[in-house]
C-alpha cells in the first residue's frame, strides 16, 4: 500500500475523531436545553418559530406521543412532496422545462427522500425543475436527516434518564436539530465548496458546441446548497445523475475529502453525545471504536481488492501484463482525479453511513469490493450509520448484546443499570429482523418477477448482486445504485418504496417503543456480578453480534451472488 494512502487514511481519521468530541459535547447541550455559543443568535429565532407553531418547548410526550407526531409530520411532508414532483412542469423555476414525474415514480421519489433514503430512479438534471430540488429535495434532505437526529436523541434519553418523564418533544427536537446543527453547519460547508468551484446558481442551462462540433446541453443549478446538506444529513440523492462523481458537484480531490468527512462527522459526533448523555463517556467511545473497527474493515477489504485489479485483464493480450494493470488496480467506473483511496474511502463511506452519496459506479467494482459495500448497508445501519440511524441501530445491537452477555453467565441483563425486558427484546428483534426481512423478500420476488428480472443488464451472480443491491439500498435507507439495473419501472418504484418504507418505520417504532419502555426504569448500582458495557470487552462482543447477525442472514445469497462471481473471475470467467 503506497504510503500516501497511509496517510491519506490516517489523517482523514484522526479529523474525525477531533472533530467527534466538541460536535458529540456540544450537541449533548443543544438537546438537553443548556447553553452554547450559538444561542445569542439562534434563541431568539427558536422562540418565535414556537410562538408561531403553537409548540410547548418544555412539553414532554410519550413514546406513542412522540411516534404520533413524527408518522404525522412524515405524512404531511409525503403529500407535500409528491404534489410538487407531479406538478413541476406546471410551476416556475423549470429551466429545463421538465415535465411532471409519473405517479410510480413520484411515489417513489417522495417516499425516498421523505425517509432520508434519497434513491433516484432517475436523472436529477433531467427529471426534476430547480423549484424541486430547492422547494422540495433540499428541504427533505434537512427534515428528514432532523427526524433521525430526534429518534437518536429520544432513544438516548430513555435510556440514560434516571427520572420518571417522557422522551422528549419531537417538535423541539426537530428544530433544535435544524436550527442548532444541520444548517449551519451546512451553510458553511456550502460556501466552502461554492469557492472550491460547486456551483450555484439558477441560470438557464447552458448550451455549447463541443471540439467534434456536436451541440451540448450543460445543466446548471444550485447545487452547493444541496450537496452540503446531502453529504452532512447523509442523504445521498444527487443534484446531477452521476451524483458525487459529477465535476460540479464534486470538483477535485479537496472537495472530496471534505465531503466523505461531512457523511460521518455527525454520526461520530452523536455517539460522543450518547457518552456525555449518559454520564459516562466511555460509553460513547465504545460506541464509536466498534463503528470504527467495522468501518476498517470494510475499508481494507473495498480498498485492497481494487486495487489487485481484475486478473483478466492480464490474459487479455501480450500487450497487457499484471505488471501494467496492478499500480492502478481496478479503474473501471472511477474519476481519475479522486485515484483508488479517495474512491474506496469515499465509497465505504458512504455504504456504511447509509448515506448513498457516490464516486463510482460500484457495479464496475470487483465482485467481493461491490459485496463489501451492500453488506455494509446490510449489516443494519450501524456502521456509523445514517445521521441519529447509525447511534440508535448501535445501540439496539448493545442491548441484544447485554441480552446474550445475561443468557451466558445466567444474569438478567442491563444497560446503563436498566433491566432489558421480555418486551424491549421483542422490539428490538422485530427492528433487526423487519430490515433483513424486508431485503431478502423484495429481493426474492423481484429475482422471480419476469418483469423485474427484464430489467436486469448482466446475467448470472453478477444480475442477482444487480436485484439484491437495490433491495438492500431501498430497505438500509442507503439510496446508492449498484448499477446495470434499470429501476425506473413500476414494479421497481413500487417495491423499493415500500422497502423504503419498511426500512425507516418498522425501525423507528420499535426503537421508540423501548425508549418509552426504559424511560421509567430504576437504574440500579453496579454489582460484582454486572456485566460492563463501556471497556474493550464489550467492543468486541458488540462487534462479534453485529458480525454474526449479518453473516447469518445474508451470507447464503451472498455466496450465490458476489462471493462465487470472485471465484469465477479470478478463473476467467466474465459476465
Amino acid at each position: 500500500m503506497p504510503v500516501n494512502d497511509v496517510a491519506y487514511f490516517i489523517v482523514y481519521f484522526v479529523l474525525l475523531v477531533a472533530a467527534a468530541v466538541p460536535l458529540g459535547i456540544y450537541m449533548k447541550r443543544v438537546f438537553e436545553g443548556e447553553r452554547t455559543f450559538a444561542h445569542p443568535v439562534l434563541e431568539p429565532v427558536e422562540r418565535v418559530v414556537y410562538r408561531v407553531t403553537g409548540v410547548d418547548p418544555e412539553g414532554d410526550m410519550s413514546w406513542t406521543g412522540y411516534a404520533a407526531a413524527l408518522l404525522a409530520f412524515t405524512m404531511a411532508c409525503f403529500v407535500v412532496l409528491f404534489a410538487l414532483l407531479r406538478l413541476q412542469g406546471f410551476l416556475p423555476l423549470n429551466a429545463g422545462g421538465v415535465p411532471g414525474m409519473t405517479t410510480a415514480l413520484a411515489f417513489n421519489t417522495a417516499v425516498s427522500f421523505v425517509t432520508n433514503t434519497n434513491w433516484q430512479a432517475y436523472a436529477g438534471e433531467a427529471s426534476a425543475s430547480y423549484l424541486t430540488q430547492m422547494l422540495g429535495l433540499t428541504w427533505q434532505n434537512f427534515v428528514s436527516a432532523a427526524v433521525g437526529i430526534s429518534v437518536a436523541v429520544a432513544f438516548a434519553r430513555g435510556l440514560t434518564r434516571s427520572v420518571c418523564r417522557g422522551i422528549g418533544n419531537f417538535w423541539v427536537d426537530l428544530v433544535r436539530s435544524l436550527l442548532y446543527v444541520l444548517i449551519p453547519i451546512s451553510l458553511v460547508l456550502a460556501l466552502v465548496l461554492v469557492s472550491q468551484g460547486v456551483i450555484q446558481n439558477v441560470s438557464p442551462f447552458t448550451s455549447v458546441t463541443t471540439l467534434e462540433g456536436a451541440s451540448q446541453t450543460i445543466a446548471q443549478g444550485p447545487v452547493a446548497s444541496q450537496e452540503a446538506i446531502k453529504e452532512l444529513g447523509t442523504n445521498g440523492g444527487g443534484f446531477f445523475n452521476a451524483n458525487s462523481a459529477h465535476p460540479y458537484e464534486n470538483p477535485s480531490p479537496l472537495t472530496n475529502f471534505l465531503e466523505t468527512f461531512a457523511i460521518l462527522v455527525i454520526p461520530a459526533g452523536l455517539t460522543m453525545m450518547f457518552g456525555k448523555m449518559a454520564g459516562n463517556m466511555r460509553q460513547g467511545w465504545v460506541l464509536l471504536a466498534a463503528m470504527f473497527v467495522l468501518f476498517a474493515v470494510g475499508l481494507t477489504a473495498i480498498y485492497g481488492l481494487e486495487r489487485a485489479g481484475n486478473p483478466n485483464l492480464a490474459r487479455a493480450g501480450a500487450d497487457i501484463s499484471a505488471a501494467a494493470d496492478r499500480p492502478g488496480g481496478n479503474m473501471e467506473g472511477k474519476e481519475v482525479r479522486f485515484g483508488q483511496a479517495g474512491t474506496a474511502l469515499f465509497e465505504n463511506a458512504t455504504t456504511a453511513a447509509s448515506c448513498g452519496a457516490v464516486t463510482a459506479s460500484h457495479d464496475s467494482m470487483t465482485p467481493l469490493a461491490g459485496g463489501m459495500t451492500m453488506l455494509n448497508i446490510a449489516l443494519g445501519e450501524v456502521i456509523f450509520g445514517g445521521v441519529g440511524a447509525g447511534l440508535y441501530g448501535m445501540l439496539i445491537f448493545a442491548i441484544l448484546s447485554v441480552f446474550i452477555a445475561g443468557l451466558m453467565v445466567g444474569r438478567t441483563p442491563e444497560y446503563l443499570g436498566k433491566k432489558i425486558g421480555p418486551t424491549d427484546m421483542k422490539l428490538a428483534m422485530l427492528a433487526i429482523l423487519a430490515l433483513e426481512a424486508g431485503i431478502l423478500v423484495i429481493a426474492g420476488i423481484s429475482a422471480v418477477t419476469p418483469s423485474a428480472v427484464a430489467s436486469v443488464l448482466n446475467a448470472g451472480p453478477h444480475g442477482l448482486t444487480e436485484i439484491l443491491y437495490a433491495a438492500t439500498s431501498a430497505v438500509g435507507n442507503n439510496g446508492s445504485a449498484f448499477g446495470g439495473l434499470s429501476a425506473n419501472t413500476t414494479f421497481y418504484n413500487v417495491a423499493l418504496g415500500i422497502g423504503m418504507l419498511i426500512g425507516r418505520y418498522l425501525f423507528i417504532v420499535p426503537v421508540l417503543g423501548i425508549a418509552g419502555s426504559m424511560a421509567c426504569k430504576k437504574v440500579a448500582p453496579p454489582t460484582s456480578g454486572t456485566f460492563p458495557t463501556d471497556g474493550p470487552l464489550f467492543t468486541g462482543l458488540l462487534i462479534g453480534v453485529i458480525v454474526i447477525v449479518g453473516a447469518l442472514t445474508f451470507f447464503p445469497v451472498y455466496a450465490l451472488g458476489p462471493i462465487v462471481e470472485q471465484f469465477m473471475m479470478n478463473a476467467g470467467t466474465l459476465f
